[in-house]
């Protein structure tokens, strides 16, 4: 059974003659020596000045009706010098103008000997147009057209070419001033050039000739082949309509050139790619597809063999890498980027991964040769090892209504930026929830939702904005409350969740009912606070916050849920408590926890302080409470709640006995501690710990065993100062008691004396 990649691969190769009713492109130029009668030398990039001469030498520039030949500004509005004013010299000139005919020949799929007659100068001016028309054969065996526009500054001037139902339309601007940008067309073919907007368009314009050959060349025709394309297209297309299809999301033909940044797009395609591309392009607009060109990369790495001889090597790339060969690839990369429409426009697209099946052929990566390899050497516990990388120009087609499930494959880094840009354009727009931009946001919001990573590791403890607050903010933008409930439900609640996301998340419940917003609040509470306790204690004193007096009370059932999840086990507490062991706990947490349990459940506040109170270890005075009371009163918040007074009297309590204790700086050089270690050397520590007369040790031993010294020291938290002698061998670790420990005494007496001071006043 043949696949859609195979059968397309197939289709394309009928296509035996290679080229289009066009060509275009750019070229490197070194500048000409250009003379005009009445002129003489002009000075490439043209100056205003010199263009100015050029107009008043030049005639205006006639059109043919039939057998006559009009001068009418309302059909060409243009200047011309004939070739006899005109001398272009110079063996550079000769070699670039070479180079345009043969790459325009090749473009136009023309084989055998192509010459180029110089035919005339033409300015355009600003205004300067001419309406569509058809070059007529001004010379045995001319079969097509060839402009080149000469470094100048201009805007506007577009030339449109029509072929067949086609049309291209092709800007000969250079920003370059050492490129010359041409296009080449079928004599036959409809073409016009549009207004010239701004400065002035020089064009050199060249009758493209087959001397000797019969008949001359005509535009390539492939009907046929486009029709069956077409058809191909509209099978796949409605395929992917149905559930069980296992066809590719896109498909990926691999062009046979290389193409240089400058030249990358469409219009600049050679050969047999622009054939390709010209069947493609009609064909996937009538079959209702999208069709770009891209950039492919393809990374790769993995183990590298050793292909022969080699010497002592340091670990670093080495540039004799023939010592190596490729082995096993181990890692694989293939990512689309670059996009361009055949319009020549570019899109928003960024980075989309290409699954193998997705290739036209499906085999058209084997063959591949790298762009890039660098091998590396063995190094410690790691093997010789390479990387490569290859680069190709692919046409990538995908059905128009796949569009998203196509971008949801490249993952949130694509399709937030995309969502993000449609509901600008939709607030832009207008704001209607009717309109198409809506729709189409909302569709490729669903697509996300969908394929949303589920899989969660650690909790996030940073305030960070994530990815789900940025796609929450999206979807209130849009006032899309279907799936701000769905997103809030299935991704928030099941643990994709931190404490940066509140913003987002209270701002979105906001556009819904007060019941249906309490109702997620305490699911999300209910499925993360084991692991998200401080996160949710945070959303829950926003939400109180948010929400009128009225439906405050509604959040009862997300209090209890949290007050069930506080940190801190059973083993001090009744058997029938409720209260679960949770995740460490912060004084911001304890903060938000009685400011929303207190606005909700003045009750549930109480029992949560007794639950605290209980259990000292989990919440320690210092670390936790008071830093958590000195917020609360401090700010004013819940000052009078019974709760917080509470935790305020344990707090006063607890600074006042230390305050109590004595202080007093050390009398002698006595200094306490309790050593982890009994060894030799950290025996003698102790005892020059204890003595009250001696200030300084000196340890002169190993690194190992001063390094052991300087750990049992710090593990004490021994009141000492180290440094190290590196006089002589081994070096000498030097201990020097301080008074660190009455010191830290010393600053928290301060700061207890200010906590007093807050709390107790």
């Amino acid at each position: 059974m043949t696949t859609i990649p195979a059968d397309l691969a197939a289709l394309l190769a009928t296509i035996r003659r290679p080229g289009d009713f066009f060509a275009a492109g750019t070229s490197e130029l070194l500048a000409p020596l250009l003379e005009v009668e009445g002129v003489g030398p002009v000075a490439l990039p043209l100056l205003p000045a010199q263009a100015e001469q050029l107009a008043a030498v030049a005639e205006p520039a006639p059109y043919g009706r039939g057998a006559e030949t009009l001068i009418d500004p309302a059909v060409r509005r243009c200047r011309q010098v004939g070739p006899d004013r005109v001398r272009i010299s110079g063996r550079h000139w000769v070699r670039t103008l070479e180079t345009i005919v043969a790459r325009a020949a090749e473009g136009l799929g023309v084989d055998g000997p192509v010459s180029a007659e110089f035919y005339k100068l033409l300015l355009y001016e600003e205004g300067g147009f001419f309406l569509g028309h058809r070059d007529t054969e001004k010379t045995p065996g001319m079969f097509a057209t060839l402009v080149a526009a000469l470094p100048s500054s201009f805007v506007g001037g577009e030339l449109v070419v029509r072929h067949k139902g086609r049309e291209v339309r092709l800007d000969l601007r250079g920003d370059d001033p050492a490129e010359v940008a041409f296009a080449a067309f079928y004599a036959d073919c409809v073409h016009e050039v549009l207004p010239v907007t701004k400065g002035c368009r020089l064009i050199l314009v060249y009758n493209l000739v087959r001397h000797g050959r019969g008949r001359a060349p005509v535009p390539p025709d492939y009907a046929a082949e486009q029709a069956r394309v077409t058809a191909l297209l509209q099978r796949w297309k409605r395929g992917k309509r149905h559930r069980d299809d296992d066809t590719p999301e896109k498909l990926v033909y691999l062009l046979e050139h290389a193409y240089t940044p400058a030249e990358f797009g469409f219009a600049m395609l050679k050969g047999a790619d622009a054939a390709a591309a010209g069947v493609l392009t009609e064909a996937a607009r009538e079959a209702q597809c999208d069709l770009h060109l891209a950039l492919l990369t393809v990374e790769e790495s993995g183990a590298a063999e050793y292909a022969g001889n080699y010497g002592s090597r340091r670990g670093r790339w080495d540039s004799e890498e023939d010592d190596f060969e490729a082995g096993e690839v181990f890692d694989r990369s293939m990512t689309l980027s670059d996009w361009r429409r055949p319009d020549g426009g570019t899109t928003t697209l960024g980075g989309i991964p290409v699954e193998a099946e997705e290739f036209v052929p499906p085999d058209a990566c084997d063959e591949l040769e790298p762009d890039e390899e660098h091998f590396r050497e063995a190094t410690g516990n790691e093997g010789a090892s390479f990387e490569r990388t290859y680069r190709r120009a692919a046409l990538v087609l995908w059905p128009s209504d796949r569009l998203f499930a196509v971008l949801s494959q490249a993952g949130l880094r694509v399709t937030l930026p995309y969502l993000d840009d449609l509901v600008r354009r939709w607030a832009e727009d207008g704001g209607d929830r009717q309109s198409l931009l809506w729709r189409e946001a909302h569709d490729l919001a669903g697509h996300m939702l969908a394929q949303w990573p589920r899989r969660v590791g650690y909790p996030r403890s940073d305030e960070t904005p994530g990815d789900a607050a940025r796609m929450l903010d999206l979807l209130t933008r849009l006032a899309d409350t279907e799936l701000i409930e769905r997103f809030l439900a299935e991704i928030t609640a099941a643990g994709v969740y931190g404490k940066g996301d509140n913003t987002a998340i209270v701002a979105a419940i906001g556009s819904l009912p007060p019941p249906r917003a309490a109702a997620l609040v305490e699911r999300i509470v209910a499925g993360t606070a084991a692991t998200s306790f401080g996160a949710c204690a945070d959303l829950l004193a926003r939400t109180a916050a948010a929400l009128d007096q009225q439906h405050v009370s509604g959040l009862a059932g997300a209090a209890i849920r949290l007050a069930e999840a506080l940190p801190g086990g059973r083993d001090r507490v009744a058997p029938d408590e409720f209260w679960q062991r949770g995740p460490e706990v912060s004084p911001t947490a304890v903060v938000d926890l009685l400011t929303g349990l207190g606005a909700i459940d003045r009750a549930l506040a109480e029992r949560a302080v007794d639950h605290i109170l209980a259990r000292p270890k989990t919440y320690d005075l210092d670390a936790i409470l008071v830093p958590a009371v000195r917020t609360m009163i401090g700010s004013g918040r819940m000052q009078g709640a019974s709760s917080v007074q509470r935790l305020r009297a344990a707090c006063v309590a607890h600074l006042r006995l230390r305050a109590a204790e004595p202080l007093a700086p050390p009398a002698d050089w006595r200094r306490a501690a309790t050593l982890p270690c009994r060894c030799k050397n950290c025996t003698e520590l102790a005892r020059f710990l204890a003595d009250p007369e001696r200030q300084t040790w000196i340890l002169k031993a190993a690194e190992a065993d001063r390094s052991h010294v300087e750990d049992s020291i710090r593990r004490a938290q021994a009141d000492l100062d180290l440094t190290t002698d590196r006089r002589g061998r081994p070096y000498s670790l030097v201990c020097t008691k301080n008074q660190e420990s009455y010191e830290r005494r010393a600053r928290q007496r301060t700061q207890d004396l200010k906590d007093l001071a807050l709390l107790a006043g």
